[in-house]
């Protein structure tokens, strides 16, 4: 048995990957691949067909082809036989017998046709086998990640070495009274000099990986510089590792951590003496055809005084809501006070609150399965198409009154079929291959921003893309529970006071 090639190609005979066995052009494999659906005869069952040179063996794939083209003079009944073998090997790699699933895996499928066929020849393998070949370690590549590790830590031991020289110079002369060697200029230069010494030594030091263990020597910066630097460094390691497997990394912005989002969105808040704190939580489950399972949301007022001369005072508390949340004080609060006058205090009004710790003095709760109530109204409508799958994603605030920052919309997405495509979208999107989602991201979603659409196509099915997980952060609270005044209780003064307002996440998902 001579096997010249081995292909899947489409039912018009385009090749999706080829591997050739012999000496053979690319025009030549691709006029026979052209040349072979003409030659089958409709209506007539047969797992070969043959020309005047070569002969076909083929089996049908869905809407793909398996074609191994071999001489005339090959064993068919061994043919057929390879011909399974090779079949079996291609749902190993491809989740899905389409042709953009094949083309991401070519290069798998192509290193798993050589464990079958060395030069045009049957190897006696199974396939089993062929799996434990084509994961086997490379030695020669350990050796030579090996040698560019050492390469590396050698370089930035002389690096180190060099720059170590450098700061020391720069000090002798500074001792000396002399100008710093290497570093030029008159007056201003020289110090400016001296600092890009120091800071190339710190930038140095810093980029040391941790399982390096260098020479026993002092370190010439402070510790407290290693131990800032490590983090970031570990971070931008991460990122050009990433970078290096063919990710797409977007911009700096987006890959920040949440609460370096947060830091940028919310501005530093000035605490006066008389601190209050209000945060919400909400829980929110929705059926992705429509209709709210379940909605909860918990509220408190954290109190926290700074200044004892403050310890003794009231509340004034502004309750606009109409959903009716169900409230609740703390027990040492006077409830008669609070349900007549809406004051919070204590009960007896010679006692004071604590000094210099958080206090929920009120909380709130408010469950309820009214559709209306639902504060982002989140529509996914995967419809099947014939390479997968159009999906379509809408939002829509249904609170005018809030104003949502940093929303993300997490859609999963089947894993194995690559990145989506992107149509039409309201904001950015980051595709995170590892964890098979993709994120949804705006910045705000107000009044004036109350609707947006994202679509995509993808293969896979329509349950695949749920559950639809959805975060943000808010500075407007949900119920409008304010607190607009503060007095003391002895002579009724207004205190200066500040407020805090957070309106958080802790599940919101479309199921």
């Amino acid at each position: 048995m001579v096997l010249l090639a081995a292909a899947v190609c489409t039912k018009a005979g385009k090749a999706i990957v080829s591997r050739q066995f012999v000496e053979m052009t690319r025009t030549r494999i691709e006029g026979l691949l052209a040349a072979f659906p003409k030659l089958m005869n409709t209506g007539k069952q047969h797992t070969f067909v043959e020309t005047e040179s070569v002969r076909y063996v083929y089996q049908p794939m869905e809407k793909l082809y398996m074609v191994l083209i071999t001489t005339k003079n090959s064993n068919i009944l061994e043919d057929l036989e390879t011909l399974r073998l090779f079949s079996r090997v291609i749902p190993e790699y491809c989740r899905a017998l389409e042709e953009n699933e094949i083309s991401e895996h070519c290069f798998d499928l192509i290193f798993a046709f050589d464990e079958i066929v060395a030069l045009g020849y049957r190897e006696n393998v199974n396939l089993a086998q062929i799996r434990t070949f084509t994961e086997m370690d490379s030695h020669e590549e350990k050796v030579f990640r090996a040698v560019r590790e050492t390469q590396e830590r050698e370089a930035k031991a002389e690096m180190r070495r060099k720059a170590k020289e450098l700061q020391q110079a720069r000090r002798d002369a500074e001792r000396l009274g002399k100008k710093a060697p290497g570093f030029g200029g008159f007056g201003s230069s020289a110090v400016s000099g001296g600092s890009t010494a120091a800071m190339i030594t710190e930038t140095i030091i810093e980029t040391e990986k941790p399982k390096v263990a260098p020479a026993p020597a002092r370190p010439s910066g402070p510790s407290k510089a290693l131990k800032l630097g490590a983090k970031g460094k570990e971070v931008d390691n991460f990122v050009d590792k990433l970078k290096s497997e063919g990710e797409t990394i977007m911009s700096s912005n987006v890959g920040k951590r949440t609460s370096e989002a947060t830091k940028v969105h919310v501005p530093p808040i000035n605490m006066e003496s008389v601190h209050m704190k209000i945060e919400e939580k909400i829980t929110l489950t929705c059926g992705r055809d429509g209709g709210l399972q379940n909605m909860e949301l918990h509220g408190m007022i954290m109190l926290r005084i700074s200044d004892d001369k403050f310890g003794r005072i009231r509340l004034h508390v502004e309750n606009e809501d109409k959903k009716g949340v169900q409230l609740q004080t703390h027990p040492n609060v006077d409830k008669k006070l609070f349900t007549a006058e809406s004051l919070i205090g204590l009960k007896n009004p010679e006692k004071s609150f604590p000094v210099n710790s958080d206090v929920g003095v009120l909380k709130w709760r408010l469950q309820t399965t009214e559709e209306s109530f639902i504060p982002l109204t989140i529509n996914c409508w995967p419809s099947e198409s014939g390479n997968g799958c159009d999906v379509n994603i809408e939002y829509e605030l249904q609170e005018d009154n809030l104003e949502l920052n940093d929303v993300v919309i997490t859609i999963p997405l089947p894993s194995g079929v690559g990145a989506p495509v992107i149509g039409e979208i309201d904001g950015e999107y980051r595709h995170d291959s590892r964890r098979n989602t993709l994120e949804w991201c705006l910045p705000v979603i107000d009044a004036k921003n109350k609707s947006g659409s994202l679509e995509f196509s993808i293969a896979g099915q329509p349950n695949d893309f749920f559950p639809v997980q959805v975060s943000f952060i808010s500075k407007k609270n949900y119920c409008n529970i304010q607190v607009t005044k503060v007095t003391l209780v002895d002579g009724n003064s207004p205190v200066r006071f500040s407020t805090e307002t957070t309106f958080l996440v802790d599940r919101y998902e479309i199921l």
